[in-house]
């Protein structure tokens, strides 16, 4: 990782860069990406939000994350709430720091990019601990997750246009090292 820089990211101004990353790492198309920017524009204008980047020292960008605290009139969490309460998790949708998006560039991953921003996202946050949603499936971002602290709240969860079931996810602050 000497070679990547992370550090604070004017997400709208880099949007497009940030949806490239994604797409590739996500396997998005371009109308899912088109649906995304309006998304993430949406989401800057939240209460607390704020982004990270991953950049080479030429200023590529190769990974992001961003999140915010979380609110419950958003429609993430009323989406995730009746999964969390039939778990009885409920109340990881109150102090808690959402991470919104994580995503490396494919050719970046496995070098501890996406260990590095979100646990430097999380190490700023103020609430007492961190909550997420993951695609429900054995991959290298579970286990990252995982190794950090954060535990499975309920799953299968199925939010609307996704095609993959998604898992919640939650750990306290700050994540483990």
């Amino acid at each position: 990782m000497d070679d990547i820089v992370v550090g604070p990211l004017d997400l709208a101004e880099r949007v497009d860069d940030a949806l490239a990353v994604q797409a590739l790492a996500f396997g998005l198309t371009a109308e899912e990406v088109a649906v995304r920017r309006h998304i993430v524009l949406r989401h800057l204008a939240s209460r607390g939000a704020r982004a990270l980047g991953a950049t080479t020292h030429g200023g590529r960008l190769v990974g992001f994350v961003y999140g915010m605290p979380n609110d419950r009139s958003h429609w993430w969490s009323g989406v995730v709430e009746p999964y969390l309460r039939a778990t009885g998790s409920e109340g990881w949708l109150d102090d808690s720091f959402v991470i919104t998006e994580l995503h490396v560039h494919p050719d970046f991953q496995k070098r501890g990019i996406g260990r590095a921003l979100i646990t430097t996202i999380t190490d700023s946050a103020a609430e007492p601990r961190s909550i997420l949603s993951a695609i429900d499936t054995e991959s290298p971002a579970r286990g990252l997750y995982r190794r950090l602290g954060y535990r499975d709240l309920a799953r299968p969860v199925h939010f609307p246009s996704a095609q993959s079931p998604y898992v919640v996810m939650g750990a306290p602050l700050p994540l483990l090292g």
